[in-house]
């Protein structure tokens, strides 16, 4: 098994680690980096908090799937590969980044070894779809990384109209199976407010949520029963999650 200092804690370095040891999130908490002409956007920086990170993920006869180009480097036994299972899935996952906007072909990398994938000024959140039963569908540009044994597939929206009113994407990237993934997310996880919906209904003015259900049935709607009555309240159109399971929105990004 290959040995690393890289994960081991620092005075600038934080390590958190998650998923039985598998994920572990590297937080660089004072960039030494510099020089004198960017020193004091450092130093302001990491007042508020904003700190690169990155992703590293120990594989022990395991394999994980990343956004592409997402790598900076790996050590070990193992395999640099992709997801396709063959003609008809590189087809279908050709069509699905054409709509989606994400890379048609995502790097598999399989064996035993530390894999870290490049720095972000972005928020690493880990989680794992037994707390999304169904799966979880994404914004784009959230996916970074998950265990093989989730499956990455394009959803459509189910209502073309209310895709277009709510500013949101007419499909997206959904994670279905089991396992965990981590996401890049524009907010600290601590930020997201994560409503669970029981046969119910959560209405958003503005295109905040960031990951939902794929129960969940989304549709445009007036705030009021008229648009004269909606445009006098200043509010207009809302999106409208409606069903059972979980929405995840950044409101403060």
């Amino acid at each position: 098994m290959v040995s690393s200092d890289f994960l081991k804690p620092t005075e600038t370095k934080g390590v958190y680690s998650f998923e039985n040891g598998r994920y572990h999130v590297v937080e660089y908490l004072r960039d030494i980096s510099v020089d004198p002409a960017s020193a004091q956007t450092a130093y302001f920086m990491s007042k508020m908090n904003i700190h690169k990170k990155q992703l590293a993920i120990v594989l022990n006869q395991s394999a994980q799937v990343i956004q592409s180009g997402a790598m900076q480097w790996f050590a070990g036994d193992i395999m640099a590969g992709t997801d396709i299972k063959g003609a008809g899935d590189l087809a279908k996952k050709f069509i699905g980044s054409k709509v989606t906007g994400e890379t048609a072909v995502k790097p598999r990398y399989e064996g035993s070894g530390l894999l870290v994938l490049e720095p972000t000024y972005k928020y690493i959140i880990v989680s794992n779809t037994n707390v999304w039963p169904g799966g979880i569908v994404l914004e784009d540009g959230l996916f970074l990384a998950c265990d093989s044994t989730i499956e990455t597939k394009v959803v459509a929206r189910k209502n073309l109209s209310s895709a277009v009113l709510g500013n949101e994407g007419l499909f997206n990237l959904s994670l279905v199976g089991f396992g965990a993934f981590a996401l890049e997310s524009p907010v600290p996880r601590e930020e997201i407010v994560e409503v669970r919906l029981n046969n119910d209904v959560l209405k958003i003015d503005g295109s905040y949520a960031i990951a939902w259900s794929p129960s969940l049935q989304f549709t445009v709607e007036k705030t009021t029963k008229s648009l004269i009555g909606s445009a006098a309240s200043g509010e207009g159109l809302v999106n409208v999650y409606r069903g059972s399971g979980t929405v995840w929105m950044a409101p403060v990004r």
